[in-house]
């Protein structure tokens, strides 16, 4: 579905992302992670289209993605940026409808069909009380639910997110993290997300790309990244890891960290 094959990114004469491959199947949930700055937003937007590598070649179900007339891209994928803005006076109907563009020409009007679609977005996100409510008026969690309704009424088979609980309180961090894994075992969504909440990651994703300064440092299950040797590699820090006896899932603790110039744990209340 989704291949990238040596991706390269320059920012002027800076080298962002360094001969990245990565494929992701139909129907997995992917997390991208990695510290600040290591690219991986960057990566995100080059699988989106939004930004043309400097190297390398993105797939999407096996063409180059950058040949693909936009309008075919947005009716086989939909990205959600991490900062969204609505008009002051546009309902939440209203922004989910914006999602049915893709099948529209300018002067076309919303169908019987776009209306049976956008009611379904609604109400897979449980917006269906709020679709004449305005969007500025809404909760954190109720905002991001209202982009997700509109990523949704484009009916793509993958949806990319960058951060998709980043300023949300861990109630609707949640509440967001469970709706995408809803989305993705009820409808078959391909689901591939940036986040910097290991937890998270580890407990919603099927496999995880872990990049540090622009290079795919590994890849594989939460078991196979989220490890003591991995959290050093990556991160530059000492970390425990359980395993949560309900999901089997591993559980990052963080300790402290290393610092990079004398290689020695900096400890605090130990």
């Amino acid at each position: 579905m989704i291949y990238a094959k040596e991706l390269e990114v320059n920012y002027g004469e800076k080298r962002i992302v360094k001969r990245i491959s990565m494929e992701i199947k139909p129907g997995e949930i992917v997390s991208i992670i990695g510290p600040n700055g290591s690219g991986k937003s960057t990566i995100l937007k080059v699988l989106s289209r939004l930004l043309k590598p400097s190297g390398g070649v993105a797939y999407l179900d096996g063409y180059d993605i950058q040949h693909l007339p936009t309008k075919e891209v947005a009716r086989k994928l939909s990205i959600l940026s991490q900062h969204n803005n609505a008009p002051y006076d546009f309902t939440v109907k209203e922004i989910v409808s914006f999602g049915r563009a893709p099948y529209k020409k300018w002067y076309e009007i919303t169908s019987s069909k776009d209306e049976e679609i956008i009611e379904w977005a609604l109400e897979v996100t449980k917006l269906t009380h709020l679709a004449n409510r305005f969007v500025n008026t809404l909760s954190g969690g109720e905002k991001q639910r209202a982009w997700i309704a509109m990523t949704l009424a484009q009916k793509t088979k993958v949806l990319l997110l960058d951060e998709p609980t980043t300023y949300l309180d861990i109630a609707h961090q949640l509440e967001i993290m469970e709706l995408l894994y809803e989305i993705n075992r009820k409808h078959g969504v391909t689901v591939i997300m940036v986040l910097h909440d290991l937890n998270q990651a580890a407990r919603f994703s099927d496999r995880m790309f872990a990049i540090k300064d622009g290079k795919l440092v590994a890849s594989g299950t939460p078991n196979e990244i989220l490890t003591k040797e991995m959290m050093k590699k990556i991160f530059n820090i000492e970390a425990q890891i359980l395993i949560d006896k309900s999901t089997l899932r591993p559980v990052f603790l963080p300790l402290c960290s290393i610092n990079k110039n004398k290689y020695k744990l900096l400890k605090i209340g130990v």
